[in-house]
């Protein structure tokens, strides 16, 4: 392995925090982690990794960094959780500023490296306890840091009162009665079919998201609400700090508004990490073995209104348009074909990427490293430059990403690799694409 060679970055929540710890402290954090809360996993893929390097060209920082052996999925490891063992948790500051470093901005947690290990090691399982390690220090990104503490005090990431909530609620309800006549947005609606829950970028920056989900509702005729109270924002922020403990907080309080309504499923938009998050990893640090309300993501609730036909497609876009697989959905959850059955649906001329469904490259920005912030912006950038290529190939000038993150991901590689595409979601697409009948126009 080479010299790990980086340029410089400044971060508060990571140099500051470490500023004012000490060593002791450190060494419990790791302590705790990798004696107390890790499983038998971390000893077997620890022990099992014959240092092949197959994993190496599976990840996208790697090969965009000119095969940079320090940017490989197994060196990662190395230089981060081995170490600590190697050392028995006796590292210093500069170690974890290190390791910080690697885990927040040189992985994405996408596991595709795990598609191409002989033996199946989860390399974002072992990233994950050196994240957690860095959560119990503090010595995290302050943006994630800050996104974290929003979701502690508002159970949504973007410190939001529930009075913009709803007010923000009302003003789009009205703004939706332009194009459909005498349109509702419920909220707190009991014994509904469907309770609908929102990224917390759609109520405050994003809201055209919103207004297209709420049509496409109306259009399908579904029985749905919206909470009326915190705990509307799907997304869970604190899993990329691995911060455990607010995690499973914001997941329960998904499923108590839902127990509270009498709903029969959640239905939530378009986001990868949260989807792990209320479906698996939250729900099991929960202690449920599955979710006690089946928790459905947007694509496949879209899947399933054009399938059993709710809805009707009126035109079909015509120029071509490529998909990203985002990581979560795809890698984890085997969404792809559902995907491509909706594209194929609202898009006349679909160019598959290559490579695609989980051997897709990550966007780059997955995983937290887009809400590292502004200071990790052009680690991303750089990460990402071979998924910019993987676009380019296609000729498409539509790329459609079913996830917030890889949304934004792929607009800024957009705009540095001057790619030339529009990123959109399938909400945007479909909203565009059905059929609104007569006696529902406004």
């Amino acid at each position: 392995m080479t010299e790990f060679k980086r340029k410089p970055v400044t971060d508060i929540g990571i140099d500051k925090t470490l500023e004012s710890i000490d060593e002791d402290r450190i060494k419990k954090a790791i302590d705790r982690v990798l004696k107390g809360e890790a499983s038998a996993r971390l000893k077997t893929f620890v022990t099992t990794c014959a240092r092949c390097g197959m994993c190496s060209a599976s990840c996208h920082h790697y090969l965009s960094h000119n095969n940079d052996p320090t940017y490989a999925p197994a060196a990662k490891v190395k230089q981060t959780i081995w170490d600590m063992l190697k050392k028995d948790g006796k590292v210093s500051k500069d170690d974890i500023k290190k390791y910080a470093r690697i885990v927040f901005s040189e992985c994405n947690l996408c596991r595709r490296c795990v598609q191409f290990c002989p033996f199946g090691i989860d390399i974002a399982y072992l990233i994950g306890l050196v994240r957690r390690i860095c959560c119990l220090i503090g010595a995290v990104p302050q943006y994630i840091q800050d996104q974290v503490l929003s979701h502690m005090q508002t159970t949504n990431m973007l410190w939001f009162r529930q009075d913009e909530w709803l007010d923000t609620v009302q003003w789009l309800e009205d703004e939706l009665r332009a194009e459909i006549k005498n349109a509702r947005i419920p909220l707190g609606k009991k014994n509904a079919e469907i309770l609908y829950l929102a990224h917390g970028l759609e109520a405050k920056y994003m809201t055209g998201l919103l207004t297209n989900m709420a049509k496409i509702m109306i259009v399908a005729g579904v029985n749905w609400t919206m909470p009326d109270c915190d705990g509307w924002d799907y997304t869970n922020k604190s899993f990329y700090a691995q911060d455990t403990e607010t995690m499973g907080m914001v997941v329960r309080r998904h499923y108590e508004v839902a127990f509270k309504l009498n709903v029969k499923r959640i239905v939530m938009g378009e986001c990868g990490h949260a989807f792990r998050t209320g479906v698996y990893e939250g729900a099991r640090l929960l202690g449920w073995k599955e979710e006690p309300i089946p928790y459905i993501h947007g694509v496949q609730f879209f899947y399933e209104l054009i399938k059993e036909r709710k809805i009707k497609i009126s035109k079909k876009i015509e120029e071509p348009v490529t998909v990203q697989d985002p990581c979560n959905i795809v890698r984890y959850r085997g969404m792809g074909d559902m995907i491509r059955y909706i594209i194929n649906a609202t898009c006349e001329n679909f160019i598959d990427i290559n490579p695609n469904y989980e051997y897709n490259y990550c966007c780059s920005a997955g995983g937290g490293m887009i809400d590292a912030g502004p200071p990790w912006k052009m680690a991303r950038i750089e990460g990402g430059k071979v998924k910019a290529e993987q676009i380019k190939d296609t000729g498409a000038k539509i790329v459609i990403a079913p996830c917030h993150t890889c949304h934004k991901g792929i607009e800024d590689l957009n705009d540095y690799y001057k790619l030339g595409v529009h990123v959109k979601f399938l909400t945007d697409i479909i909203a565009d694409a059905i059929e609104i009948p007569e006696e529902m126009r406004a």
